[in-house]
């Protein structure tokens, strides 16, 4: 059988990650048609399953959605089915369509977007949902959210979980001690909890812990994103939060193995992938108890404090901080089993049509 996979945002934040780890495994199951970038699919060229066809179309573009190019639809029509790691689904597709949609946050979160920019959102989560025979997700959360806002009566929404990508699992040991900082991965949208961490990491240091909040990620982005951030900021005692800038992955496996805790204050995730990474490489974890972390991490040995509460968050920091790191982490999420539950959802709905 041969699949035709989407793979145009390999290269490009999470989703590109999502879609890169699951490529080995599609292409061990499937005669593969990979469209995207060659430079960033140079890599799977050594598959013998493996055809690539070039494309450099935008997703969500309006040639994406009306002028897909007619070369490309036609190879993919020749497959048995295509996939997407995303909602976006290129015009003139007839096989059977598999899609992801890991969260609806725009939809759930006021304020992300534009009254016009969640309409539009809304349109490409249903459109794909019109044109899915299956949609897969990331939690359950995330399916309940996207059958709450989306109409899919019609069709599954079947629940794969995310996993740690290759590149967390080839780390050597821990490094041999950790040093002062307690680590931030996210951004500065209103649902990662920024305006919660800032005050809990304000009373951390004011009890006395000696401690630095290191932010992955650009300064100027606080600054120019959202003013009463930076305000609390600025309230901090000097050179207590530093910021990283852009910096590899690589880069960020270290500063997780260094730090003393990650904390994830969320207020809203579809999965939540830094609790997961940072456990994998030995440090701590405080995270907000916020419905999907308690499904994703409710068995793993993490901290959960009340969302938006800052002193709990204070407590909670003020008590990990320093400790032993983690053990027993248990070995629930991989994408063999991510790829294993699409593949057997496709094998299904193909041999029940054909």
């Amino acid at each position: 059988m041969r699949l035709a996979i989407d793979c145009r945002m390999v290269g490009s934040g999470g989703i590109g990650s999502y879609i890169s780890a699951l490529l080995p495994h599609f292409l061990k199951q499937y005669d593969c048609l990979l469209i995207g970038q060659p430079a960033w699919l140079e890599s799977y060229r050594n598959y013998s399953r493996c055809t690539m066809i070039p494309c450099s179309v935008p997703p969500f573009s309006i040639r994406e959605t009306v002028f897909f190019p007619r070369n490309i639809l036609m190879q993919i029509n020749n497959c048995a089915a295509y996939y997407t790691p995303y909602c976006n689904i290129p015009s003139g597709i007839t096989v059977p369509v598999f899609s992801t949609i890991h969260d609806v946050v725009f939809l759930d979160v006021p304020g992300l977007s534009s009254g016009i920019g969640t309409k539009a959102r809304k349109w490409f989560y249903q459109r794909a949902v019109n044109k899915s025979c299956t949609i897969f997700t990331v939690s359950q959360f995330s399916a309940d959210r996207i059958q709450y806002h989306l109409k899919t009566d019609k069709i599954p929404v079947v629940v794969t979980y995310n996993a740690l990508p290759p590149w967390f699992q080839t780390t050597t040991g821990n490094p041999d001690t950790k040093d002062n900082t307690i680590l931030f991965v996210g951004n500065i949208k209103q649902h990662k909890g920024l305006h919660t961490l800032l005050p809990a990491f304000k009373t951390v240091l004011e009890r006395g812990i000696s401690a630095k909040l290191l932010i992955v990620g650009n300064a100027d982005n606080f600054r120019t994103g959202d003013t009463t951030i930076y305000q609390k900021m600025k309230m901090l005692p000097p050179n207590s939060v530093e910021f990283t800038g852009k910096i590899s992955d690589s880069q960020l496996q270290l500063l997780y193995r260094k730090a003393q805790l990650l904390v994830q204050p969320s207020l809203y995730e579809g999965f939540g992938m830094p609790p997961l990474e940072a456990l994998s490489l030995g440090t701590n974890v405080v995270l907000s108890d916020i419905p999907v972390f308690k499904e994703i991490y409710g068995n793993f040995p993490v901290t959960f404090f009340r969302a938006g509460d800052y002193n709990d968050l204070a407590d909670k920091i003020f008590s990990m901080y320093g400790q032993p790191a983690p053990s027993c982490i248990p070995e629930i999420y991989s994408f063999k089993k991510t790829a294993d539950i699409i593949f057997n959802t496709i094998n299904a709905y193909l041999g029940a049509y054909t």
